[in-house]
């Protein structure tokens, strides 16, 4: 019998989301403090927990049980807003943002293997009406539409959770539009529910080349034997993978923790594309740390690993601005021709500055 199926065919993957806790109720130890308030939070912001990330978990309040289970300051609104990105205020039809000249974010689903709880999308994850069958036809029709969209991301929710079938109905009605170049996917099924990236899915994903998969690990316990299967199989189909890893205070916070990450990312053939400060998205401002705690951390990857390993540091502007690259300081001033440079060990130099303007 496959290892990919149960003995009554039902794909190990669905099992395991079937399994899923969803409420107070099924956790291992139920939570007694705090009880009526956290019942507050997951009917705001819905729970999920698959059974394998379940079991990474170490102890209570490690970093993988601090980004699934709920907690009471996510009904702290202090300071944030429900769409920080104003991705409704840049959505021509339902579902679809079209923020950046030449490409677009498409929701094409409104489930995830488990829900984060420090997602920016929030204030809609889990809700069937985030992507509907209507909003998808839509959002194929605005791109077929607008010649100037050169590159489609799909997101949701999590695009690969949806059946093979139903993912490739939508991937072969972009593709069919002559002016779409590239595809992308946003996806942490690799790291939250590997089992779910059988051979059956890359080899459909492979049909669709260019394409291009950005995943999401946060923490190097996540980089399991399993999201290595998954990460590889991925990337013998030909897809070019890259990791979106956001900063978390009291999960990856640290230079120790995020050097390993990086590093055991190339491992699994995952290139660390970013690295996000956190956006002030409602319900999950106790995750976000000091803009100056992120590029302190820059500044000790560079240069102290290899350049492969650095993602780029960025924030995405509050209210629909985009994203902005982030640097340490190295250019620390001038003197007549020459550039004065502190590198990455904190030494100074004088550097000629070229006359090409």
């Amino acid at each position: 019998m496959s290892k990919k199926v149960m003995a009554n065919d039902v794909p190990i993957w669905k099992r395991l989301l079937s399994e899923s806790i969803e409420t107070l109720d099924s956790l291992p130890r139920p939570l007694s403090a705090h009880r009526e308030k956290l019942e507050r939070v997951i009917s705001r912001y819905p729970m999920r927990i698959n059974p394998y990330y379940l079991g990474l978990i170490e102890a209570e309040g490690d970093p993988l049980y601090r980004q699934c289970m709920p907690d009471v300051r996510e009904l702290d609104d202090a300071g944030a807003v429900a769409d920080p990105l104003n991705e409704e205020g840049h959505s021509p039809v339902p579902g679809l943002t079209h923020r950046y000249p030449d490409r677009v974010l498409f929701l094409v689903s409104s489930e995830c293997a488990m829900y984060c709880r420090f997602c920016n999308r929030k204030r809609k994850v889990g809700r069937s009406s985030m992507a509907t069958d209507a909003s998808i036809e839509q959002g194929i029709g605005y791109i077929r539409a607008h010649e100037e969209v050169r590159d489609v991301l799909l997101s949701g929710g999590d695009p690969l959770l949806l059946e093979d079938a139903r993912l490739g109905e939508i991937l072969s009605a972009i593709r069919a539009i002559s002016h779409v170049e590239i595809i992308r996917i946003g996806t942490r099924v690799p790291c939250a529910l590997p089992q779910r990236v059988t051979p059956e899915l890359a080899m459909l994903l492979q049909k669709f080349h260019p394409l291009y998969i950005n995943t999401h690990f946060n923490h190097p316990v996540e980089i399991t034997p399993e999201a290595s299967i998954a990460c590889n199989r991925l990337a013998d189909a030909g897809i070019p993978l890259g990791c979106q890893t956001v900063l978390l205070k009291g999960v990856n916070d640290d230079l120790t923790t995020l050097m390993t990450l990086t590093r055991k990312l190339l491992t699994i053939r995952v290139k660390p594309y970013y690295l996000f400060h956190a956006d002030p998205a409602r319900g999950t401002s106790h995750f976000r740390t000091s803009l100056n705690r992120g590029l302190d951390i820059m500044r000790g990857l560079q240069g102290h690993t290899s350049g492969l390993c650095v993602p780029h540091f960025a924030i995405d502007l509050l209210g629909g601005g985009g994203k902005v690259p982030l640097l340490p300081e190295y250019l620390t001033g001038r003197d007549g021709d020459f550039l004065l440079m502190t590198n990455y060990a904190g030494k100074s130099y004088r550097h000629p500055d070229g006359h090409y303007d």
